[in-house]
């Protein structure tokens, strides 16, 4: 058998990764014929982990496995129509009494079977990544997306440190977030040269979006036998178990890392960057976990993507607003060289850039970092040879024009704009040297242990190199950028056309001409908002774009998550008109607006969930085409018992928009129509009526039940307090009790966005007690059941010391409270940042 060259520094970006003829010892590995009939290829481990006897390949996976366990597997590898998207079965056991969870894919003709010891139940990975996808669905910063996702990540998956780590244009990385073990060196800011991820390390990132190194100095695991009688290695591409190249263990290793986990993070089919996991002692993740993993990396995947196409669709309009202006000003100056030279801050601020130059008739201008004077004639030769009537950039200025080494810390990047047909009139953008402005994020005495292959494998040796790598570079300029200095160029250069054309006294034909350039412009910028607007446009259904897609879904799966965390409080249901109010009161924009009158009604479990889709379904429907999405309109909801005890429940909207029947059904009509019969066995009807839409839907008695009490018409939501509203109460301390990590970090975070800095945190009684020891909280938040106690001797404490709080409870409202602290206020699980807010505004 030929032997591959030993891996090291000098040929690692060439090492064959996918191909690598072993495993990681956490599971074992059948590789089969495409229908899994016949083993061909074991690892190693197969006989000690599946208590199998005997020889391996050449059997058929019956005899090894069972005829079931076969049968299912096979079924298995019939449902995935790709690699990337392997079939899984869990908790799968075997005739030695283990249990398994099994992931199976078909790549290059083979069946991959992977063995991993058994997690958790089925439901764990649902619950985790519905976990962290409800904490950051509504965040609307990318910088608070990032912080807030690797705080989490972490609280969820228990790593000791949890960096978000993007990658740039030029393949380089940054940590542009991090969540860590306190006692742990900061890698926050840090920098990361492009060969620390060598291309095909990239390339099986997008294939693979998880990658897990259980222990990095565990010992391979061969697969037997390494080559078929082809010659032909495995392809482990999308296999979980796939060994790792020994330069990366040795980079994780020198770091005192015991094992990662990484998360691919992929925009627009390119990778963006990862989510990189690492703790310091040998960790594994279940598969269950890893798939909560997986769909957490696609949420932030696609939430990243909506926050970057906003952000470009703002720039452009900022622009294209901009430019509007300045051709109107234009119009009525008298000297167009001083205008020009007037603007040259609000141009530096339509594009990032460090400083801007002009050089407009001869006359050069500038504002902030830009080339020495003396250097300008050079630079607008070299603009003058490169631009031909178009913009031109470079973010390596000094190796397209070596002049610039001699200033290459205050100017290593360039946008030339050409402002006329004369080829010295140039507007120019610069950009400093990247390198000039950064740090390293941890302790500059900092030493790293060194393995066989050198100190080239630390953080600190990789930060070196990258700045080497970027030496008398500027951040570069991106295709959004180019677009709007074009677009500028075209406004610059019609702004000088019509002023000539004035200077001729011919304006008559310049106010036509005026018209047309205008609508030249307004169209080219339009093609830059189009173009941008693009990167939206994924269009699941005819005519929808992935903002609408994206919408909906978020707004389905929160109708679900209320629909389920008022199941779990443990009523086994919850109020209809508790579920109208959260359902509609988004949308109210008067007292009258919407009215609600009813018994008070109590819904099952089940009819709570399917009504929570269905009233979803109708309430986004009535504020973007019905009765709540214009001023004046009313919708009125009224529900009564008939003589079975089944509820009716008549919706009405008027003063809206004339109603058109629409003309296909889609998936929210589905809903609407078939839910309620289908699920529950009751009725439901819709007319679409010119005046207004009508629903009239019957939920049977069976699920439901009746508390006498009237329900009035329900006013409007109390205002949630601004965070200004805390603003004199900056120097608060707010003391919370909560046993439950992630929980209390969406807590904190709640505090904080509101400006209450100061919090203290405890997840048992007896720490909260020893915190009071010492600090006298303003206030405190207390969750009731702490799962092995409660709150009450804290409460108590609380009570003795004069100080208010609050209880929070997930159970439902029999929970048992002492009758001397029946007066306490309660707040219910999920938090609800209003309801936090306003309470403990109440309290201080």
């Amino acid at each position: 058998m030929t032997h591959a060259p030993q891996v090291n520094l000098t040929n690692c970006d060439r090492e064959p990764i996918q191909i690598p003829g072993s495993i990681q010892p956490h599971g074992c590995l059948l590789a089969c014929d495409a229908s899994a009939v016949t083993v061909l290829r074991h690892s190693a481990n197969v006989a000690e982990m599946l208590g199998v006897q005997g020889e391996i390949n050449g059997q058929k996976l019956h005899a090894l496995l069972g005829a079931e366990l076969a049968h299912t597997l096979r079924n298995a590898l019939a449902r995935t129509r790709e690699a990337t998207r392997p079939a899984l079965t869990f908790g799968v056991h075997l005739p030695n009494g283990r249990a398994f969870d099994i992931s199976a894919h078909l790549f290059k003709g083979t069946a991959i079977l992977e063995f991993e010891p058994a997690g958790a139940s089925i439901a764990e990975p649902i619950e985790l990544a519905r976990t962290l996808i409800a904490q950051l669905r509504e965040v609307d910063q990318a910088t608070k997306l990032f912080r807030d996702a690797a705080r989490f990540v972490r609280a969820v998956l228990g790593y000791d440190r949890v960096m978000i780590y993007q990658l740039g244009a030029d393949g380089a990385g940054k940590v542009v977030a991090e969540a860590k073990r306190g006692d742990l060196e900061s890698f926050l800011g840090q920098y990361f040269p492009a060969s620390d991820i060598p291309q095909q390390a990239r390339a099986l990132y997008l294939r693979n979006p998880i990658r897990v190194i259980s222990d990095t100095k565990f010992k391979t695991v061969p697969i037997e036998p390494v080559r078929d009688p082809s010659g032909e290695p495995l392809d482990l591409s999308y296999a979980h178990l796939r060994s790792v190249s020994p330069i990366h263990c040795e980079y994780l290793t020198n770091m005192g890392v015991g094992a990662s986990m990484s998360i691919s993070v992929i925009v627009n089919g390119e990778l963006w960057g990862l989510i990189a996991c690492h703790h310091y002692a040998p960790r594994t993740l279940a598969m269950g976990q890893r798939v909560a993993a997986e769909m957490f990396g696609e949420f932030f995947s696609l939430h990243i993507q909506t926050l970057r196409t906003r952000q470009n669709l703002e720039a452009a309009v900022k622009v294209h607003k901009a430019l509007d202006a300045l051709l109107r000003d234009a119009n009525h100056a008298q000297d167009i060289e001083a205008f020009f030279h007037s603007r040259l801050a609000q141009f530096q601020s339509l594009i990032p850039c460090d400083g801007i130059g002009m050089s407009l008739q001869g006359r050069w201008s500038s504002a902030g970092l830009t080339p020495p004077k003396s250097a300008i004639p050079d630079l607008l030769g070299l603009a003058e040879g490169v631009c031909e009537g178009r913009t031109w950039a470079s973010n390596r200025l000094s190796m397209a024009h070596p002049a610039a080494q001699e200033y290459f810390a205050e100017v290593s990047g360039v946008l030339v704009i050409p402002m006329s047909q004369q080829p010295r009139d140039y507007l120019m953008l610069f950009r400093k040297e990247v390198v000039e402005t950064l740090d390293w994020a941890g302790d500059p005495n900092k030493t790293y242990g060194s393995g066989a292959l050198g100190d080239r494998l630390t953080p600190r040796k990789s930060f070196a190199i990258w700045k080497e790598t970027v030496h008398q570079q500027s951040l570069p300029w991106s295709e959004q950028d180019r677009q709007f200095g074009e677009a500028i160029r075209t406004a610059i250069v019609e702004v000088a056309l019509h002023n000539s054309e004035l200077l001729a006294n011919e304006r008559s034909k310049a106010e036509v001409r005026q018209r047309i350039l205008n609508e030249e412009l307004n169209h080219r910028v339009k093609n830059i908002l189009s173009l941008i607007g693009a990167l939206v446009a994924h269009p699941t259904t005819e005519g929808q774009t992935l903002k609408d897609y994206v919408a909906t879904l978020k707004g389905r799966i929160h109708a679900l998550s209320l629909a389920h965390d008022q199941v779990v409080r443990g009523d086994g249901g919850g109020r209809l008109a508790v579920l109208l109010e959260a359902e509609l009161s988004p949308y109210r924009t008067s007292a009258e607006a919407i009215e609600l009158c009813g018994p008070n009604v109590i819904l099952d479990a089940r009819a709570f969930s399917v009504m929570a889709l269905v009233l979803h379904e109708l309430a986004t429907n009535a504020a973007k085409y019905g009765a709540l999405s214009k001023a004046g309109g009313k919708l009125s909801v009224s529900w009564a018992l008939d003589a079975g005890n089944a509820c009716d429940i008549t919706w009405r909207e008027s003063g809206g928009p004339t109603v058109r029947a629409p003309n296909r059904s889609g998936f929210g009509s589905v809903l609407i129509d078939r839910s309620i019969p289908f699920d529950l066995g009751g009725t439901s009807s819709v007319q679409y009526l010119p005046e207004g839409l009508q629903g009239f839907f019957r939920i049977p008695a069976r699920h439901l039940t009746v508390i006498e009490a009237a329900e009035a018409a329900r006013p409007a939501a109390a205002p949630v307090p601004a965070a200004s509203a805390f603003a004199a109460h900056s120097d608060t301390c707010v003391l919370i009790l909560e046993d439950q990590l992630v929980i209390a970090v969406g807590l904190e975070q709640i505090l904080n966005d509101a400006q209450i800095k100061d919090v203290i945190t405890a997840s048992s009684e007896d720490e909260a007690l020893r915190l009071l020891g010492s600090r006298t909280p303003h206030a405190a938040i207390l969750d009731i059941n702490l799962g092995t106690g409660t709150s009450i001797c804290v409460a108590d404490e609380l009570v003795r010391r004069g100080i208010p709080f609050l209880f929070a409870t997930g159970y439902g409202d029999s929970v048992s409270i002492p009758g001397h602290l029946q007066q306490v206020p309660v707040i219910r699980k999920p938090y609800d940042a209003g309801a936090i807010l306003q309470s403990l505004q109440g309290l201080l």
